[in-house]
């Protein structure tokens, strides 16, 4: 029996997600545990698998449409099943007959009901009637080339910025506008405007009265001043800015401060990476003595929940990496369980997919930790902003010389300074200052992390 494919929610609280990719074609079979549809949120992508046998009758988005979380995106089913009247069973369905060769996405502005039944309106047809090239209004049963494709938030983009959509060069499938052409459309008008933005000029007899000892600002601050370029905010940079705001504003945070004499554990890198096919950082290191002081200190590997603190007897420990669209922290699973160098692999393995955006959504959910690492930039210190509902997270900064004290006397060492920040719901004051320490015993004493 035919049945209505709705958008998952893929990640807590997501109201919308990028339709990327149907593996799928229409009329095709798939198989329970197939993938039929990828699906991007901010940070990762997501392979949505079919819960049953089927066909794929018709979709109903088009890739790279984003695409509200509840909405319909295809028509499914069931294995050898056909369809006379397609038009007639989406009418039943509730759906309204799409144009031949036209797919649609759900307009965001227009009302919807999250898992209800209403469907989208014919407004939300990703169709949009261009100009006539000499200005005069398109004529009745013009061309179908005169059309222009544009997403459902494409069109959005383009409205907020004042932006005609057949100014507009799309790039998406088959020539469609999405968001990341209406953002360089965007950034360009912009930097268009202020380059050619005129400094104003005043008449000899107009200028006023400078106040005495007052400095005469030269022409040429006030034309710099103006030479700048918005970015429009990317889904993946908003997403940040909630959940990092969220965080500041309803966890109270408390930061521990840390120095690690890191000689030792320089010592035993260069020894790993002597013999170990893969190369292992400091960080990974880091890694390793972090998730041992979550063994040895249990009471801080927890999250707060509503209604419990709950505890893990696992260590996943989430791991920083910068890349061009953002921040993003994968987890690594039961690093207490991994070897240095299976730590290291790993490592490398998730921060080259967050690079090029194939993360999957079970890749950056989870652990208890998150370590950031800005020494390789050469910053000596810094504190973090928690990552929930994770309740402390680990900034490291650079091992750098710096005298120290040795046996009462004063030597040339390398030390690595470090912030914890907790989350001081779950977390007492003693038990972060108790796992400081057993940090800074394990960095210090580096053979204690590969027992």
């Amino acid at each position: 029996m035919a049945r209505i494919f709705r958008m998952p929610e893929i990640a807590a609280a997501a109201t919308e997600a990028v339709l990327l990719k149907w593996p799928v074609a229409e009329n095709s079979p798939f198989s329970a545990g197939d993938v039929i549809a990828t699906v991007e949120t901010e940070k990762a992508l997501v392979d949505v698998e079919a819960d049953a046998d089927g066909i794929m009758l018709k979709i109903l988005v088009s890739e790279g449409a984003a695409v509200e979380v509840g909405a319909p995106i295809a028509l499914l089913g069931d294995p050898g099943e056909k369809v006379d009247d397609l038009k007639a069973l989406l009418a039943e369905l509730g759906l309204p007959a799409r144009e031949s060769g036209v797919t649609a996405a759900p307009d965001r502005d227009a009302p919807h009901s999250h898992g209800g039944s209403a469907a989208p309106s014919e407004a939300s047809l990703e169709v949009v009637a261009a100009p006539a090239r000499n200005g005069h209004e398109p004529l009745a049963g013009s061309s179908p080339s005169t059309r222009i494709f544009a997403s459902p938030l494409a069109r959005r983009l383009a409205k907020d910025a004042k932006l005609p959509v057949e100014h507009i060069q799309g790039t998406g499938p088959g020539g469609r506008i999405i968001r990341r052409d209406v953002e360089e459309a965007t950034a360009k008008r912009t930097a268009l405007t202020a380059a050619l933005q005129p400094t104003a000029v005043v008449e000899p007899s107009a200028r006023p009265q400078a106040a005495p000892n007052a400095a005469a600002a030269p022409a040429s601050v006030a034309a710099r001043a103006l030479a700048y370029v918005d970015t429009p905010h990317s889904r993946m940079r908003q997403a940040i800015a909630a959940r990092l705001t969220e965080s500041k504003q309803s966890i109270p945070h408390f930061y521990l401060r840390g120095t690690c004499r890191v000689g030792r554990l320089l010592s035993l890198r260069a020894e790993l990476n002597a013999s170990s096919p893969t190369r292992v950082s400091v960080n990974d290191l880091v890694i390793k003595a972090a998730a041992r002081a979550h063994l040895l200190v249990p009471a801080i590997n927890v999250i707060w929940t509503p209604e419990a603190i709950r505890s893990f007897s696992t260590v996943d420990v989430s791991v920083a990496i910068a890349t061009e669209r953002g921040l993003v922290t994968p987890v690594l699973r039961s690093v207490e369980q991994m070897s240095v160098s299976a730590v290291a692999a790993q490592v490398q393995d998730l921060a080259g997919r967050a690079k090029s955006g194939t993360l999957r959504q079970d890749e950056i959910v989870g652990g208890a930790l998150s370590i950031t690492n800005l020494g390789m930039f050469g910053t000596e210190e810094f504190s973090a902003i928690l990552n929930p509902p994770q309740a402390a997270i680990l900034a490291v900064g650079a091992a750098r010389k710096e005298p120290v004290v040795k046996g009462g006397k004063v030597k040339v060492g390398h030390v690595m300074r470090v912030t914890l920040s907790v989350d001081h719901r779950p977390v007492d004051g003693a038990v972060a200052a108790e796992w400081m320490r057993t940090f800074i015993s394990l960095v210090e004493d580096p053979l204690q992390i590969l027992a």
